[in-house]
């Protein structure tokens, strides 16, 4: 009998629920849904054609596009051909292609389109494993190597369909299931190598959890290159049954949620950070009686949810004061953002504002901070429906285990946790030891199990004094400014702490009308650095002395993940913001 896998799933929901959607993809304007049978069907005959031309068990394939049912279908065809899938950011340069699809030992690759293609034709020289490019629908290419999307699918016509089952009773539960390649901060991405037995515990522990079932839905947008965006996308539908709606650009998000209303929605802070924004300003701009009304709603919103964080509903006439402000403002607020269906939002990735979480419980929206790892298959803790605590990640992820080292370093163990680093016995030893997965993150758990996260192990700053310090609650202060974006702490071997700041793009216009000047020239503004000053003074307040900022500079642009800034997950490379804006730093420390 076959073992509990992924694809195994895939192919029981076929046979659980044929005809009900199983995806859905917006077609001449028009959602269009595909059953779970034809799911399963396209599944079999890729790892039909996959098998056809000459992949093994044990080898890998690379998938480089945005979220499509290309991308699902090929990912799980070649776990269930034997091998594991790897995928690449879509923003990834040719050469961290390169480096991700040799390093992988990869015969097979898929493309979304002519300018993925470009990126691998520019170094398909030090691509020496590379047999086969697959392009996604609606995409040609003239080259020798390169075949449709039609044309593969066909080539394993005469593959009988008993020889994918042959491999999908192989697979064995600590067997490669999949290679999720770390955006990392330093140094080139590591292979996490997750197994079978990861991917299944993980997506079925997580749907217990979040009592999800088959009539959720979800939207999927966020790089399926990341594991978290996988298990919304790929590993939890599969174990419950529900339907994925695929987003058609991250330009048309907010117009894709607003159609179809997901039960379930993740976002990294950044894509929060943006939802809050359009919605305080148009809350801003209210006057007269409905900013009564919606001071009204927030405030018994928050009320409200404060209670439901712990687990309780609202009596009495605070109960009588939730059905109103519903009727007259949550509703309408959130069928016009698309959440009319939530019932679950979720962030994660990196650390989301308190101040977002709260002004979304003011519009009864909660949203669940997760906390962990590819290396962990996605969480370590999670702030549950029902035991919320804003401010920290959450409890532990039911069935693992966590322990704080002397250094304060968070480690985890549990079911979820990663075989190793692929082809990097070295980074396996230094990270997995006696089975206890050190994340480099550094963390406190309190008396009731709740964990937060006090910085990063490799971040600390030591600053010439000799003190020890984490930029990560210094930085989410800063940020939580009025327009500002991002925040980056300076100081290691320096006599005080400094700051690079940039302003939100969607911020730029009205601050500068605030502060008399223009969007361009507001990064100089005597006025508006003069109030900043302020601010900064403020946030100061709330640190010791060796921990406030005593300099900051506002750059005239922000960072981005085309200028390697960012990772694809948007963390900052503090490593590349350093070297990029020294001649900024040294001029902070010269006028001391």
């Amino acid at each position: 009998m076959a073992q509990d896998t992924i694809p195994l799933r895939l192919f029981e929901q076929a046979d659980r629920r044929p005809t009900a959607p199983a995806y859905y993809e917006r077609v001449a304007g028009q959602w269009q849904a595909t059953s779970w049978r034809d799911y399963a069907e396209q599944v079999r005959g890729a790892a039909r054609s996959l098998i056809a031309l000459g992949f093994e068990a044990g080898q890998t394939v690379c998938i480089l596009g945005f979220n499509r049912p290309e991308w699902t279908v090929f990912d799980l065809a070649a776990m269930a051909a034997g091998g594991a899938p790897a995928g690449i950011y879509t923003t990834n340069s040719p050469d961290e292609v390169q480096y991700i699809v040799d390093h992988a030992e990869s015969p097979f690759l898929l493309l979304e389109d002519e300018s993925q293609w470009a990126k691998v034709e520019a170094v398909r020289d030090r691509l020496p494993k590379l047999r086969h490019v697959v392009m996604m629908r609606g995409v040609r290419v003239d080259d020798p190597m390169v075949m449709t999307w039609e044309e593969f699918m066909e080539a394993g016509a005469r593959t009988p369909v008993e020889a994918v089952d042959e491999r999908l009773e192989g697979l064995e539960p600590e067997a490669l299931a999949t290679l999720i390649y770390t955006s990392g901060t330093t140094g080139p991405p590591k292979g996490v190598m997750l197994s079978h037995h990861n991917l299944a515990w993980t997506s079925r522990t997580a749907i217990d959890m979040l009592h999800i079932d088959a009539t959720w839905s979800t939207l999927s947008y966020l790089p399926l290159s990341h594991i978290a965006e996988q298990v919304f996308t790929i590993h939890g539908p599969i174990t419950a049954g529900y339907p994925v709606y695929f987003a058609e650009s991250i330009e048309r998000l907010r117009d894709n949620l607003t159609e179809v209303h997901p039960k379930v929605f993740f976002g990294v802070p950044r894509v929060w950070e943006k939802l809050y924004a359009g919605i305080n300003e148009k809350l801003g701009a209210a006057t007269g009686l409905k900013k009564s009304l919606a001071d009204f709603a927030i405030a018994t919103g928050r009320e409200v949810n404060a209670l439901r964080a712990r687990g309780k509903e609202p009596e009495g006439l605070l109960a009588l004061k939730y059905r109103l402000a519903d009727r007259l403002i949550f509703r309408k607020v959130k069928a016009a953002i698309g959440f009319s269906q939530l019932r679950a939002g979720v962030s994660g990735a990196a650390p989301i504002a308190p101040h977002i979480l709260e002004f979304f419980t003011g519009l009864d929206v909660i949203i669940h901070e997760v906390y962990g790892q590819s290396e962990g298959c996605g969480p370590t803790s999670f702030n549950r429906p029902g035991n919320t605590r804003f401010g920290t990640v959450g409890e532990v992820f039911p069935g693992g285990e966590v322990r704080i080292a002397e250094d304060g370093e968070i480690c985890y163990r549990g079911p979820n946790v990663f075989l190793g680093y692929f082809r990097n016995p070295e980074a396996t030893a230094e990270t997995l030891v006696d089975g206890w997965l050190h994340s480099g993150d550094l963390g406190k758990l309190d008396d009731e199990g709740f964990l937060s996260i006090t910085g990063r192990k490799k971040e600390i700053i030591i600053t010439a004094g000799g003190k020890n310090i984490a930029p990560k609650n210094i930085e989410a202060e800063l940020k939580q400014i009025d327009g500002i974006n991002e925040a980056v702490v300076i100081g290691d071997e320096r006599k005080f702490l400094s700051a690079l700041l940039t302003v939100d793009p969607e911020s730029l216009e009205r601050l500068a009308k605030v502060h008399g000047t223009s969007a361009d020239a507001l990064h100089t503004s005597e006025a508006f650095l003069g109030w900043l000053q302020g601010e900064v003074d403020r946030v100061n307040r709330k640190f010791a002395r060796v921990e406030q900022v005593k300099a900051f500079r506002v750059l005239p642009e922000n960072f981005s993940i085309d200028e390697g800034e960012l990772t694809p997950t948007m963390k900052v490379k503090r490593r590349i913001v350093h070297e990029r804006y020294r001649t900024v730093i040294d001029g902070m420390y010269a006028e001391g």
